[in-house]
């Protein structure tokens, strides 16, 4: 007998068409990304809910109740399946179910349309009553996505408060990372875990000097100084502003208007000198003193900023009114491309991280642009009389004889390696702590001297007062992945468990690594250990047997990918980043770069990045903020039209392909996202963490940013998902049990309690921060700030000038 279609309304049959067209579409996708999955070796589960949403759909398109009943089956195995492959990880199983649950909702729902008349319809409760259970699930699982949900929860209080003394509070933020401890904390507790809630806006800067374009281009990512009742900073084109500390009004105004083309231009902070201070002496034995120093007759600049820009030139201007100090170089500015040698482009030669003080000493590095060309400037590392300016000392890191005085027309090894970031100076021992990067280029390493191989990725500790060589301590051995050191370290006291303490150096790397350092012997004082390493197939390359990794701390962001740890918002996307995982080669932290496609993760944009490690010493918390970005990479042959990089480093900000002059090779290097420009492994994509020095273990780490500001294709999606988005800029702990942090996607400066990690207060932003915030308390008012600037965040068009101060309000307990 002839099966007879129930007379149904024409919406009813045009809904179920719909409805099975739709699942027939995202079967045969299934079906066809799934089939390609398996060719990689890939999981069989894609495939086999295809062919169920295929006959799920199929069914529905003849208005069968079976395309029902095969959509549920499916539905359960995704369940099952879901949770035998990741578990209960909250952002793993959203991505796996939350779409197939709201499906499962209304196609339960739609079983009572296929009755055979409309009172048969109406009296089946029982579908509706699935659906409405399977609805609720959906809507508590979406509702969530709103709700935090830490990566480590805290399990007790990691820090207890301890209330700041008149001996012991903080007079002045006249360093870049505060003190020359470079631990961005503030021993200031009139702002603390009980009132931070209260803060409000107490003054908003403009500076006139709007970043122009994102990445590669300009940035605001200034951390300002405070000294007295001034507030100093410095704008992306290194123009210096004084302003009032307590009213935000402009005292007085440099301009210097430096620009490479408007490449990478940025200015990260000044160094603060007082010639009337008492300069410490190394309290170490054996130390080398520090050089005295004195104003010459007839000059007034007592108090002085000290920058350099992008340009290469490091300026001297008077604290008190924004005049040049004529006694410094000439007028009051010296030229860092004397000897040099050769630079073909601006944008190649550039200073942004802050100068260093060091005792009376300047010490200045140099950025030296990525993947352009061996033959580069080099990378050399100069220290400079603070009062003259006159040049003392020199570290070439590419020569045999590193100190050696240049002789006339003579120039700096090239493309040797470079310390780009800021540097850290310990005054008990007069010494300077420098995160050595690569020489150039940073994914080939055939063309590299024994020196090359010898600095870079290192910490290097140099004698302040004449840069000779104390210690050396390498991280990344033949770096080929731009696992430079990215960050000034950090000086804390390491405990142990006897209750003594060592004087010790704490970095983080682009590779997700902290290392904990004997400041005085460069040792290490938590376990590294020698891990065996895969060699690539890159002729002449030098492929190290074993790569040293922290395991005595935790390493962040940094697990060993696998196929169940690839993500996207929906099952499509998914499925796409698991395609895109499997068809690449991936070898885990150290996988090399070749000639065929291959994944490294953490990438080259960390892992750790610039904003650098901030601590709490009275708790001996140390508070890290990461990124987790994979890359992919692929070594091409160069081709001779291939034009060379302008200097802006396209392979780790733009992307893109670019030749690697002076090689045989081009590089193409992508961010590994899915098709909606979502990053292809599970959420977080970026936190911040607390980690206990004395059992070198994590307090708690929670997801930083949300996609309010940010979303798939750069839309903005307006809902404040806390997935924990990339994150660049230093954080500020203080003494009032807080952590401070705004370089997120989003545009917010938030607080977290130290001890547990939870979220007490967030300000909104204008647009979004790249800088670091730092406090003070006004010595006229005794008023503590807290102060950030806004100038845009970095995947963000939007962009500002803002420099913006918080307080408490009148009477605030």
């Amino acid at each position: 007998m002839q099966h007879q279609h129930p007379t149904q309304p024409m919406a009813v049959r045009v809904w179920l068409w719909v409805l099975g067209a739709v699942l027939a579409v995202a079967g045969l996708f299934f079906l066809v990304g799934g089939g390609k999955l398996i060719t990689l070796g890939g999981s069989w589960y894609f495939l086999l809910a295809g062919m169920g949403l295929l006959a799920s759909g199929l069914q529905l398109l003849r208005h069968r109740p079976s395309g029902v009943w095969i959509y549920l089956a499916t539905f359960a195995a995704t369940v099952v399946w879901a949770v035998s492959e990741v578990g209960f990880d909250y952002w793993s199983l959203v991505s796996r179910l939350l779409a197939m649950t709201f499906g499962a909702a209304v196609i339960a729902a739609s079983l009572p349309l296929m009755g055979k008349d409309n009172g048969e319809r109406m009296a089946s409760k029982g579908p509706f009553a699935v659906a409405g259970v399977l609805l609720v699930a959906g809507i508590a699982g979406f509702v969530s996505m709103f709700n935090i949900h830490p990566e480590v929860k805290a399990q007790q209080a990691a820090a207890t408060p301890k209330a700041v003394t008149p001996e012991t509070e903080q007079k002045n933020w006249d360093n870049y990372g505060s003190s020359y401890k470079n631990d961005r904390f503030a021993a200031l507790d009139q702002i603390n875990v009980n009132n931070v809630d209260q803060l409000q806006v107490a003054w908003t800067y403009r500076t006139g000097d709007v970043p122009k374009s994102t990445g590669a281009g300009a940035e605001d990512q200034t951390t300002p100084l405070q000294v007295e009742d001034k507030v100093f900073l410095c704008t992306p084109s290194n123009n210096v502003i004084a302003l009032d500390a307590d009213t935000g009004k402009e005292l007085w105004h440099r301009d210097v208007n430096a620009h490479v083309g408007g490449v990478w231009e940025r200015c990260r902070g000044l160094a603060y000198f007082d010639v009337n201070a008492e300069v410490a002496q190394p309290a170490v034995p054996k130390a080398t003193a520090v050089q005295t120093v004195s104003l010459p007759a007839g000059a007034s600049c007592e108090r002085r900023i000290l920058m350099n820009t992008i340009d290469a030139r490091l300026f001297a201007i008077n604290a008190d009114n924004g005049q040049m100090c004529g006694e410094f170089g000439q007028d009051g500015v010296v030229d860092l491309k004397q000897g040099i040698g050769a630079i073909a482009n601006p944008a190649f030669y550039t200073l942004t991280a802050a100068p260093t003080v060091a005792g009376t000493t300047v010490v200045i590095g140099g950025r030296v642009a990525d993947n352009v060309q061996v033959d580069m400037p080099g990378g050399v590392i100069r220290g400079f009389d603070v009062i003259t300016g006159a040049q003392r000392w020199a570290f070439d890191a590419g020569s045999n004889t590193p100190n050696e005085i240049l002789k006339p027309g003579e120039t700096y090894t090239r493309s040797s390696t470079n310390v780009w970031a800021g540097t850290s100076y310990d005054p008990s021992s007069n010494t300077v702590f420098l995160p050595m990067g690569s020489s150039s280029v940073d994914l080939y390493g055939v063309t590299r001297s024994e020196m090359d191989r010898k600095y870079g990725a290192s910490i290097l500790a140099l004698d302040a007062a004449t840069g000779k060589e104390k210690w050396l301590y390498q991280t990344v051995r033949n770096d080929l992945w731009d696992f430079d050191i990215p960050m000034a370290p950090t000086l804390i006291d390491f405990p142990h468990a006897d209750g003594t303490t060592t004087p010790a150096l704490v970095v983080g790397t682009k590779a997700g690594q902290i290392f904990v350092l004997d400041r005085e012997k460069g040792q290490p004082l938590t376990k590294v250990e020698e891990v065996a390493v895969k060699a690539g197939h890159i002729p002449g390359e030098q492929y190290p047997a074993t790569q040293p990794v922290s395991v005595g701390m935790p390493q962040i962001g940094t697990q060993t990918l696998t196929e169940a740890d690839m993500w996207g918002a929906t099952p499509f996307d998914q499925l796409m980043c698991r395609i895109k995982f499997k068809s690449m080669r991936y070898e885990g932290l150290f996988t090399t770069p070749g000639t065929d496609l291959s994944l490294s993760f953490p990438g080259s944009l960390g892992g750790m990045n610039w904003g650098g490690i901030s601590a709490d010493p009275t708790n001996n918390l140390i508070f890290v903020n990461d990124m987790r970005l994979g890359l992919w990479v692929q070594m091409l042959p160069q081709q001779a039209q291939d034009k060379l990089s302008d200097g802006g480093e396209a392979p780790n900000t733009g992307m893109g392909q670019v030749p690697l002059g002076g090689t045989p090779y081009a590089v193409m290097k992508d961010r590994f996202m899915s098709p909606l420009g979502i990053p292809c492994q599970k959420p977080p994509f970026g936190t911040l963490t607390a980690i206990d020095m004395k059992t070198q273990q994590i307090a708690w780490q929670v997801p930083v940013g949300t996609v309010q500001d940010q979303g798939p294709m750069g839309i903005k999606m307006r809902l404040p998902f806390p997935v924990g988005l990339p994150t660049l800029g230093g954080s500020l702990a203080t003494q009032g049990g807080l952590v401070f942090f705004a370089g997120t996607q989003d545009y917010y400066l938030r607080a977290w309690n130290s001890a547990t990690g939870k979220e007490i207060w967030k300000g909104r932003l204008p647009v979004g921060s790249q800088g670091g915030p730092m406090s003070f308390k006004s010595p006229k008012t005794g008023k503590q700030y807290v102060v950030i600037s806004a100038g845009g965040a970095r995947q963000s068009p939007d962009r500002g000038d803002y420099v913006i101060a918080y307080a408490l309000p009148d009477g605030a307990k």
